[in-house]
């Protein structure tokens, strides 16, 4: 009986800690040039709605864990205030970590974190934002009263310094 049990618990624990990737969402491209982001919208680690404004100039998106650290791990050691006065925003995409995985170690390693870090949670956004795009690498989408004008990539400390600036 203890052995039904502990295979019961194992199994229960394998399905929460599954590797959604094998998903196919086909969906339509949403970071193009020309089209507005005006409809984003996604909570915060914290759970807080966040929007862009009219302001909004740059969206830095990072589709993968490596990306996302090397964004959080820049933006920490900047002030607190360091995107809104760049009139940035940074959204990571957490929508591939196990669901118990992301709510144990994800978010509450996210939420010692001073910057704002919009959250992509689900699959069905994730893939319409990576659709079409080099989602390893992390993409600025600059934006002028929210329209897409111009998508950039990079991928370090450095370049992503460049890029906000």
């Amino acid at each position: 009986m203890r052995n039904l049990i502990l295979a019961a618990a194992t199994t229960l624990f394998l399905l929460g800690c599954s590797d959604k990737s094998e998903l196919a969402i086909d969906v339509e491209p949403q970071l193009v040039k020309g089209k507005s982001l005006q409809q984003l919208s996604l909570n915060d680690q914290f759970d807080k709605k966040q929007t862009l404004s009219a302001d909004t100039k740059k969206v830095i998106f990072a589709f993968t864990k490596d990306m996302g650290h090397v964004g959080n791990d820049y933006l920490a050691t900047q002030d607190a205030d360091y995107l809104a006065k760049r009139d940035a925003l940074f959204i990571a995409d957490v929508s591939q970590a196990p669901s118990l995985i992301r709510s144990m170690f994800v978010l509450p390693g996210l939420k010692d974190l001073e910057h704002s870090v919009m959250l992509i949670m689900e699959d069905s956004d994730s893939a319409m934002y990576k659709a079409q795009t080099d989602f390893e690498k992390i993409m600025i989408v600059d934006v002028d009263t929210y329209v897409i004008t111009d998508i950039t990539y990079v991928s370090t400390p450095d370049e992503l310094k460049k890029a906000i600036q």
